[in-house]
């Protein structure tokens, strides 16, 4: 997927070793250019007011204000403003509760680089994206008892699942989760053999039953 580098991205994040750890990634792997930080909401508004950046990444648990309060003060003064919300909560109710505020995207910092780079890439692209991690435990909520066998499979195989049933192919889908396409047809294969379907008609049938219509819930 072809990056934004031109872009400005503002960190926000109360910890200074997480943002020069994440600004060097954004930097060196994802080319970007101007990657801006604020250590607390107040910091990152007062950022905004001198220059919009093209893209806001956002820890939730900040001193006061919190991420929630700076989505809603940042978009009530520019509702365009692109907000990517990065943290350590593993929680459904959080990132529901920052997509419904206005978020574009919700990735826990347990993901893998790449996620948070593709991630990046969506959201300046005007999509939404959620991490496999955080977008499979919602399918499993919304479906109770009806699940088929999804929570046997991994956030990995699910998100391969996701990309599958979107249509990409075994060599695009390595292509952005950095691995080989035989490594996908690999996973394609225990995902199959998971879910007790015996081919792909019958396995894209069950994955749009659940919903899953879209890669990791993109937009």
């Amino acid at each position: 997927m072809m990056q934004n580098t031109e872009a400005t991205i503002l960190l926000v994040d109360d910890h200074a070793v997480v943002r020069a750890g994440y600004r060097h990634l954004l930097e060196t792997q994802g080319g970007f250019r101007r990657v801006h930080e604020a250590e607390n909401a107040q910091d990152a508004y007062a950022a905004c007011q001198k220059e919009l950046p093209g893209l806001i990444i956002c820890d939730i648990s900040m001193p006061e204000p919190v991420g929630l309060s700076l989505i809603q003060r940042v978009l009530g003064r520019w509702p365009d403003a692109k907000i990517l919300m990065f943290t350590m909560h593993n929680s459904i109710e959080l990132a529901r509760a920052c997509m419904d505020t206005g978020a574009k995207g919700y990735v826990t910092k347990s993901s893998r680089p790449e996620v948070l780079l593709r991630a990046i890439g969506e959201v300046l692209a005007g999509r939404t994206f959620m991490s496999a991690d955080l977008s499979r435990l919602m399918a499993l909520s919304r479906l109770r008892d009806n699940r088929g066998g999804l929570d046997e499979l991994s956030s990995r195989e699910f998100e391969v699942l996701c990309l599958l049933v979107a249509g990409q192919s075994a060599e695009q889908i390595g292509e952005l989760l950095f691995l080989s396409a035989k490594t996908i047809h690999n996973i394609h294969y225990q995902i199959k053999k998971k879910l007790n379907v015996g081919n792909d008609i019958e396995l894209t049938k069950l994955a749009i039953g659940w919903g899953l219509t879209t890669p990791s819930f993109t937009q």
